[in-house]
């Protein structure tokens, strides 16, 4: 897990995508750990909990294309317009983001917020000069999702949204094994996001 030293202040937005509005799980203590750690460190910091958040699906290409992004989302968006640095915590289901992380992304990576088309093959990345980081809860061990399952649904979440809009580098943390035997797994695991929001990482 890199964890690059970074010299100056950073504008980050935190985005814990765990779908259960209760609380309670270990993306929230890790989004929770990297916030007040940021912080600490000199960042600046905005929160969004997705699941506190009431907005629409999309349901056809031309509401993508052509609309708007919903009101509920409107400060989301913007958030993240302004930020430096791009910090997504959710947990593995079926190999990838729950459907609400999914359906945010949506919303908010469409074309004039996100991206432009043009005439040309490539379209206007409208988020260019942001980096972000992934970190992803999961019950079985990280390293089998890594090199059995490789990660996929992840890579497609860098290359095909977070890339494609111009964010980059994505950097990823993958924990592992959160519901097994092992002790301390989840001190672990917030000890570690802890380090990376000190550095804006």
């Amino acid at each position: 897990m890199d964890q690059p030293e970074l010299d100056m202040p950073r504008r980050i937005v935190v985005i814990q995508g765990h779908p259960d509005r209760a609380g309670g799980h270990l993306c929230h203590a890790l989004a929770d750990a990297y916030a007040d750690n940021a912080r600490l460190g000199g960042h600046s910091v905005e929160r969004i909990e997705i699941a506190a958040i009431e907005f629409p699906l999309l349901r056809s290409q031309a509401e993508y294309e052509t609309g708007e992004v919903p009101p509920p989302l409107a400060a989301a968006a913007a958030a993240i317009a302004t930020a430096e640095h791009i910090v997504l915590v959710f947990p593995l289901w079926l190999g990838t983001m729950p459907a609400l992380v999914k359906a945010f992304l949506e919303q908010i990576m469409r074309p004039g917020v996100a991206f432009e088309y043009r005439k040309t093959l490539i379209p206007e990345m409208k988020l260019a000069g942001r980096s972000a980081r992934v970190i992803v809860t999961m019950a079985m061990p990280a390293f089998v999702y890594r090199w059995y399952y490789r990660a996929h649904g992840v890579r497609v979440l860098a290359r095909n949204i977070f890339n494609f809009v111009g964010i980059k580098p994505v950097r990823t943390s993958y924990f592992g094994a959160i519901q097994g035997p092992i002790r301390g797994v989840a001190e672990r695991a917030i000890e570690a996001v802890g380090r990376l929001g000190r550095n804006g990482a």
